[in-house]
């Protein structure tokens, strides 16, 4: 349902040359095309990736939409001439330019709105947590049946496997991993997880909270901007990466060294990556929040 109580703005916060939002739009196709074109043709062939496909089918945001730049809400885009020339069905064309209408903005989700950006926020004012070590994979085939990657070799046996999982401590902070747990991992986690606790659990040094900026980003597109929402992707990208690294997985078949965390060589280089990611995702975090409070503030407040 649109919001047709929302006028049109007579002015903007941020107005672009025809020329600037031109070039944006075309680095921004350019820059994710590198990222996914030859993943969306191993695709073709039926290849599985156990990075990409993460990213597109756990997540469900199509490479389509990703690729299609929005200047998100309240940007002016000078002389354009027809709302076509991005694609978008929220964009709309005056004499001034062309915009995200405001009279098309969802206001059947104002509620989802205002939860997103209240755990955003209550997430970045948390110290990060590190020491958790990626064991949240080692958790999800701890004496399963069937592991979710089966077409993927693990690195150690089975009773390796167990272990090394039983000798060390589950402390995973994110519901949507600590979820994926098989039935005899789940107790061994020291926090009781569960969705009605979600944001209450959610912290900035958690390598999945951290992907996670991109799904709280597409969850509004085309409203949140498509330079943040690529910046997001970017980072997902890494997380997943060092996630999969760090996995049980053997993944050198597909240029993925592993990062031994069974080892402590290996589980202090996972604890520098996973600084870098937080400290990458801090930015990214805060641009959000303020995209987020900007949508908020003109239609949930």
């Amino acid at each position: 349902m649109a919001n047709q109580a929302v006028e049109i703005p007579t002015s903007f916060k941020i107005a672009l040359e025809r020329a600037e939002w031109q070039e944006r739009k075309e680095h921004h196709e350019k820059r994710i095309s590198e990222i996914v074109d030859d993943y969306l043709k191993r695709r073709a062939h039926h290849e599985k990736d156990p990075v990409m496909d993460f990213l597109f089918e756990y997540y469900a945001f199509r490479p389509s939409q990703l690729k299609r730049w929005t200047p998100g809400f309240g940007v002016l885009l000078k002389k354009m001439e027809h709302p076509g020339e991005l694609s978008l069905s929220e964009l709309t064309c005056d004499d001034a330019g062309g915009y995200l209408d405001p009279r098309l903005f969802p206001d059947n989700r104002n509620s989802s709105l205002k939860w997103i950006l209240g755990m955003l926020e209550q997430s970045a004012d948390k110290q990060p947590a590190f020491g958790c070590f990626g064991m949240h994979e080692w958790a999800m085939v701890y004496k399963a049946d069937e592991v979710r990657h089966d077409r993927v070799p693990l690195r150690l046996s089975r009773a390796e496997l167990e272990s090394f999982v039983e000798s060390r401590p589950l402390v995973c902070t994110h519901f949507d991993a600590y979820r994926f747990f098989t039935d005899q991992a789940r107790p061994m986690n020291k926090f009781d997880l569960s969705r009605d606790r979600f944001a209450d659990t959610e912290q900035p040094g958690c390598l999945h909270t951290n992907m996670d900026l991109y799904k709280w980003g597409f969850k509004w597109y085309p409203w949140i901007s498509g330079d943040l929402l690529r910046e997001a992707f970017e980072l997902a990208v890494e997380a997943r990466v060092i996630d999969m690294k760090a996995s049980p997985y053997d993944l050198r078949g597909r240029g993925l060294e592993p990062i031994r965390i069974e080892t402590e060589k290996g589980r202090v280089e996972y604890l520098e990556k996973q600084r870098e990611i937080y400290r990458r995702s801090i930015p990214v975090r805060r641009k959000l929040i303020d995209e987020y409070r900007i949508l908020v503030e003109q239609f949930a407040s």
